[in-house]
């Protein structure tokens, strides 16, 4: 394998990673609401909302601060390392590009992500996680 092939592999496993905190965020806050709905207690796991929590906020201040996200610029720099073009890109990659990448004005993306980031917070604040340092009393038998 040529070291261009492992630049083309290496650009196509960041991009299914951004793909993939894309995915946890979106589906994070959809499973939240339904488990909060259906009373799972699962979806109360501290750690688990807690990340999901940071992962948007990262979006958002990324988004006002009209930073480009290290991933899509980790991605350019391996593609142009590997001579590649985003036309030139194989298949699982264009497939992750795709479904990743949208055209539209910058603060419509802005708007979207603090309107999706406040979602997230709202679920944390009224479906609060349970506390990992704080003691469930245990019942009376």
């Amino acid at each position: 394998m040529q070291s261009n092939d492992w630049y083309a592999l290496a650009a196509d496993a960041v991009v299914v990673l951004h793909l993939a905190y894309v995915l946890f965020v979106v589906l994070g806050l959809l499973i939240t609401i339904v488990g909060l709905l259906l009373r799972w207690r699962w979806v109360r796991n501290f750690w688990f909302r807690a990340v999901h929590l940071v992962m948007i906020v990262v979006v958002v201040l990324e988004a006002w601060m009209g930073w480009v996200c290290p991933l899509t610029t980790l991605e350019h720099h391996l593609r142009i390392k590997a001579g590649q073009t985003i036309e030139e890109v194989s298949f699982v990659g264009r497939l992750a590009r795709d479904l990743l990448f949208f055209q539209g004005e910058p603060w419509v993306f802005t708007l979207c992500y603090s309107l999706f980031g406040l979602a997230v917070l709202m679920t944390f604040i009224f479906g609060c996680p349970h506390w990992p340092w704080r003691r469930t009393p245990v019942a009376a038998k």
